[in-house]
């Protein structure tokens, strides 16, 4: 079974697959001050809860936007799991023309989704998130307090926990609405064929909300980055050496790191 981390900035979703179909997936809450030890016990309970043999996990990946996190979950998944995981990186195969201006600056996540949406990647625009932008504004302002994200149900909201609602995610709706046809717009730049039928595909813990509201989004994907990490390691695994037995805790176990 390969065991997939997608690491984000709020959450950590879990993927395990077995012959390329994902059989369960797991959130945790991102915490940089948890150790590998303490992330391995949480892993091993949703393994047990789930009636799942941790010893049938034979591979670990890994896409991350938060390196801080990153050391940890590589020594787990050599304590724990006995590989040195594949991390997404420069090197990483994934079959996609990355066409920034310097590619390294593209994260983790965003190659990833490129790849399972079976897209080339031209580019693309980075925006705070729903939950960054309203853990700011409770941070940043001495009044304002920390709501649930949902729809209050109207723009012109009559309380301040509406209001902040509303600012939220109406903005983000209406973010995403300008953005996405504006991306529309510049394709067919790069296109030759003008008439192309461009899909949106929304992915993330919160794509439902903003999808709700808008009407340019044509699919919601909420395990869109770990099919992407999938395919990531299916296409890397030729390249990694069979390791001749258990990883003893503090030693990498063997592969072809150069290769990627």
């Amino acid at each position: 079974m390969l065991l997939a981390f997608d690491v984000g900035n709020t959450n950590i979703v879990l993927g395990l697959f077995q012959d390329g179909r994902m059989i369960t997936n797991w959130r945790l809450e991102t915490d940089n001050n948890k150790s590998a030890d303490e992330y391995g016990m949480i892993i091993n309970q949703l393994f047990k809860y789930e009636d799942l043999d941790i010893s049938e996990v034979k591979d670990v990946i890994i896409s991350t936007v938060v390196p801080s996190v990153l050391y940890t979950l590589q020594h787990l998944s050599v304590k724990y799991f006995h590989r040195k995981a594949i991390v997404i990186g420069a090197g990483i195969k994934t079959g996609l023309v990355v066409k920034y201006d310097n590619p390294k600056q593209v994260g983790a996540d965003r190659i990833v989704n490129a790849v399972a949406a079976h897209a080339k990647y031209l580019g693309g625009t980075i925006a705070p998130g729903l939950k960054i932008s309203s853990d700011a504004l409770f941070e940043k302002t001495a009044k304002l307090p920390k709501v649930e994200l949902e729809e209050p149900g109207h723009v012109i909201c009559r309380n301040t926990i509406n209001s902040i609602q509303g600012g939220l995610v109406y903005g983000h709706m209406g973010m995403v609405d300008y953005i996405v046809k504006k991306m529309k717009a510049e394709l067919q730049e790069y296109s030759a064929d003008a008439s192309q039928e461009v899909k949106v595909i929304a992915t993330g813990g919160l794509a439902t909300l903003i999808d709700g509201g808008i009407d340019c989004i044509d699919y919601v994907d909420k395990m869109l980055t770990l099919e992407g990490l999938e395919i990531i390691y299916r296409k890397n695994k030729k390249i990694r050496k069979k390791s001749p037995g258990p990883v003893r805790e503090g030693r990498d176990c063997d592969y072809a790191e150069d290769s990627f």
